[in-house]
């Protein structure tokens, strides 16, 4: 090797030794750190969580803090244990927990909850504007915290990511369900729902071919049952049978058709959603009447008010109740039957997205560059900016985009 070069090469290394420290750093090292925090639910039977384990271990691992309070994991059977190994901080008191920048929770955060929280945090969590009052929606510009609505991210794809994941769970669960109710044990008609050789498969009606439409049939077809699927669009219709890859039977809502479907099946699941306001009542009182002796009728739309006539809000220790001898499942929180796998389901959307505030410096950064995310922030330091929302209670409406581009 000439003298040159080996004096090139040691000139090289001993600045590479003078650099500093800063610049030989791991990246890992984030300066960008997040500080999380993981609440319990006290909403009714919720025993979904946000995060699970090994979200958490991800999160720890790219420089982030995650305080989850004593429990909040048993309702999807997650142990403390199995978080603080993943580098989880187990917090016994909530006022702790609420101390952090960033809460991500599922049901919205009750009056006495806001009031721990502090100006300026962030909030993530479900909106349930069918239940809404105004003194939440005050609270939170009270206190100027920036919340996001998880029901109204959308992904790269335009697709309400939360939504069509709870809704293939629901749709599928619904028909497990259904299941569960036509046996002898439940005091079912004692049908095995499905079929198989020489025995005719059970009949099931579908009320709806959106998400959980779909997932449901999928399901039901998957198990050998016939499938009849009603809606007032042809485009969804067209899109169920496309998705399906079979061909079933579908009708727009025609009431002798769809009357006559009813009182002849063996399960009617309705799934009719509405964009605003109640969900559409179809079948009314005098068709549950005529249906079979022990029929099963599953209303996923009892959430926004129900799709029967006959329908009474229940829970997941009381779910149904039996009238003109139909039996009823009204639950409003069906993805709460399944919370561990709702729970995988919901951490596959929310850790992306803490994982990017991280690396992109902060929430509205992500707001700014992802469309999907700005939609669903509906309070922004301490201005209300979602306009179904301001229309709903009066309130004055501020354009996000307007104030975020103030703020640069």
């Amino acid at each position: 090797m000439s003298t040159g070069l080996r004096e090139g090469m040691a000139s090289i290394a001993h600045q590479g030794l003078i650099q500093p420290k800063e610049t030989m750093c791991e990246s890992g090292n984030k300066s960008n750190s997040l500080y999380i925090g993981i609440p319990k639910e006290v909403s009714f039977q919720e025993n979904r969580i946000a995060l699970t384990p090994l979200s958490v271990a991800l999160l720890v691992s790219n420089g982030h803090k995650v305080m989850i309070e004593s429990g909040a994991g048993v309702g999807a059977n997650f142990s403390d244990r199995d978080y603080s190994e993943q580098g989880a901080i187990i917090c016994f008191d909530k006022k702790e927990v609420f101390n952090a920048d960033i809460i991500v929770k599922i049901a919205p955060p009750m009056l006495d909850e806001i009031a721990l929280m502090h100006k300026g945090q962030t909030l993530i969590s479900a909106l349930q504007m069918g239940s809404l009052k105004e003194t939440f929606i005050k609270a939170l510009l009270d206190k100027k915290i920036n919340a996001l609505c998880f029901e109204h991210i959308r992904d790269e794809g335009n697709v309400l990511s939360v939504v069509r994941a709870m809704s293939e769970i629901v749709g599928a669960t619904s028909i497990f369900i259904a299941s569960e109710y036509l046996n002898n044990v439940n005091g079912g008609k004692g049908l095995m729902l499905g079929g198989f050789t020489g025995v005719p498969p059970t009949e099931i009606v579908i009320l709806g071919a959106g998400t959980v439409g779909e997932y449901a049939a999928r399901t039901a077809l998957s198990l050998g049952a016939e499938v009849k699927v009603f809606d007032s669009s042809i485009y969804r219709l067209r899109r169920l049978q496309n998705n399906l890859g079979s061909r079933v039977f579908t009708s727009v809502m025609q009431p002798i058709v769809l009357g006559k479907a009813i009182t002849t099946c063996d399960v009617v699941i309705g799934a009719i959603r509405a964009s605003h306001g109640r969900s559409p009542c179809l079948v009314m009182e005098e068709t549950v009447s005529r249906m079979k002796p022990d029929s099963v009728v599953i209303d996923v739309s009892i959430d926004q008010g129900g799709c029967f006539e006959t329908s009474e809000v229940t829970n997941h220790k009381d779910p149904v109740f039996r009238k003109y001898d139909v039996i009823h499942y009204c639950v409003p929180n069906i993805a709460s039957r399944v919370p561990r796998t709702a729970s995988y389901a919901l951490t596959n959307i929310f850790t992306p997205i803490l994982v990017d505030i991280g690396d992109m410096g902060g929430l509205m950064n992500v707001v700014w560059n992802k469309p999907g995310i700005r939609n669903a922030l509906y309070t922004y330091q301490g201005h209300l900016t979602s306009k179904d929302l301001a229309n709903m209670f009066n309130l004055p409406f501020k354009d996000i985009e307007l104030l975020v581009a103030a703020n640069q």
